[in-house]
């Protein structure tokens, strides 16, 4: 290994050092913050380091990238699992949730998105993807006082190892029909040709049924609900806002940037279209509110499905950037939800009236997060459908952009009956005196950052966008 793989491959280390360190420090003390500390450490030190320059964009020894897409997807990676880490030490102690396993495992998930970012060969990114995917079946049942832990761990297990066994033989399929297992060959053989190769178009359907169940896009979305209602506040942050990311980045490194891959417009039109279907209008029956959010999420995954349907005009930017959006509203979301759930009773929606005065600021946060979800202005995610919409409009997608349209309308109701319930509404609890659970620093600086970050990304688009046409592949 030479000097410039070690510099590529230094994130992936230190993700690596810093699970195996959790592990031994936490055996020994035994001390749950101390732990958290090293580990944030650790994530902060990755993102530190890829945001560096390095000396050379490719380490073909060991298969990795440090292209500007990589990396820039790289730090929003370990930020994220840094204000996951932050997050959980409250939520974590609040819950029993002990021990140093569940650092090490996020630290690991971590390692996993890491590694896909920087694949350049098909079996780096399945190991990349799957590394990740160990770490959340682990993450999503790791509540052990929880009753319906099991349940929730088993209901993602089962449909995500069907989802890896597609992967695996859409990949094999490819590899028999293109001879390398190299990304870019791979896609200019297959795909950017327009091959009609038989073996071509199944492994490229068994990488899409694959996918689709990470980004819950229907039909392969039916594990989403259950997880999102049954695991740990910050978890769900974490696999909205990673694993999703990772999901989306997999699919930009796979359809070609130069030519309209016209052999996956119909599989692709259809997944956009019934996510986003389902997705709205099964969140305006639900009265729970982190299925409301998981039904969203479906829809939201719909869009992006959209924008990648779009193709070279600006619909592979817009995807990018509604990924890094998504993320930082998910993670504003159910960081808020995770400090609400500390010392107030969730779940329903009813639960969450007359919040706005007992817990005013992790309720402001929330509504933020709802309305730039509902894609209300001056927020990332008005931001972002508009890029996704102009998109689909400019390639012709004009039935499809109308019907994404007026969906998105229809999502506000569901988002503002939560605002409305903790504003516009009184709880019998509010006549008596409040037994909220102080938040930490920590949470409160997580949520301000995100929130910032919201409103930026809203308010000053063009620092990120102007740059994503010279980072795509």
């Amino acid at each position: 290994m030479t000097s410039t793989d070690l510099w590529i491959a230094l994130p992936l280390v230190l993700m690596a050092i810093g699970a195996l360190l959790t592990l031994l420090i936490g055996a020994v003390t035994r001390e749950d913050r101390m732990v958290s500390t090293i580990a944030i450490a650790v994530t902060l030190g990755a993102a530190f380091w890829l945001v560096q320059t390095p000396p050379a964009i490719l380490a073909p020894t060991i298969g990795l990238s440090a292209g500007g897409l990589s990396r820039l997807f790289g730090v929003f990676f370990a930020l994220l699992a840094a204000g996951v880490l932050c997050l959980s030490v409250g939520y974590n102690r609040d819950r029993g949730i002990r021990g140093e396993e569940y650092t090490a495992t996020v630290l690991f998930t971590t390692f996993g998105m890491l590694a896909l970012t920087s694949a350049t060969n098909m079996l780096t990114l399945l190991l990349g993807m799957e590394a990740m995917s160990f770490g959340f079946y682990i993450l999503v049942a790791i509540d052990l006082r929880l009753v319906t832990s099991g349940e929730t761990g088993l209901k993602y297990l089962l449909p995500g190892a069907l989802s890896t066994a597609f992967l695996a033989f859409g990949i094999a399929l490819l590899y028999c029909t293109s001879g390398t297992l190299a990304i870019r060959e791979i896609v200019l053989l297959t795909l950017a040709s327009g091959s009609t190769h038989p073996l071509a178009l199944v492994g490229w359907a068994c990488l899409l049924a694959g996918t689709a169940f990470k980004l819950s896009l229907v039909p392969a979305h039916l594990w989403t609900p259950d997880v999102y209602h049954g695991a740990p506040a910050p978890v769900v942050a974490f696999l909205s806002g990673g694993s999703k990311g990772a999901a989306i980045l997999m699919l930009l490194l796979l359809l070609p940037q130069t030519a309209d891959a016209t052999i996956l417009r119909v599989p692709l039109w259809g997944l956009a279209f019934l996510s986003m279907l389902v997705g709205n209008l099964a969140a305006l029956r639900q009265n729970r509110v982190r299925r409301i959010l998981a039904y969203s999420s479906i829809a939201q995954m719909g869009y992006v499905v959209l924008a990648l349907l779009s193709g070279k005009c600006g619909g592979y930017q817009a995807a990018t950037y509604y990924a890094f959006a998504y993320g930082t509203i998910t993670l504003a979301a159910f960081g808020a939800i995770a400090v609400i759930e500390r010392g107030e009773e969730g779940g329903l929606v009813e639960n969450y009236q007359g919040l706005g005065s007992r817990r005013p600021f992790a309720s402001a946060v929330l509504t933020l997060a709802l309305f730039a979800l509902a894609g209300i202005p001056p927020t990332a995610g008005f931001t972002g459908k508009f890029l996704i919409f102009t998109a689909a409009i400019r390639s012709g997608e004009i039935a499809l952009a109308v019907i994404g349209i007026m969906l998105a309308a229809v999502s506000i109701y569901y988002y503002l009956r939560i605002v409305v319930a903790l504003y516009f509404s009184r709880h019998e609890s509010d006549k008596t005196a409040c037994t909220c659970v102080r938040s930490s620093i920590l949470e409160y600086v997580v949520l301000i950052l995100a929130s910032t970050a919201i409103l930026l990304l809203g308010l000053a688009p063009d620092q990120l966008i102007s740059r994503l046409p010279q980072m795509l592949p």
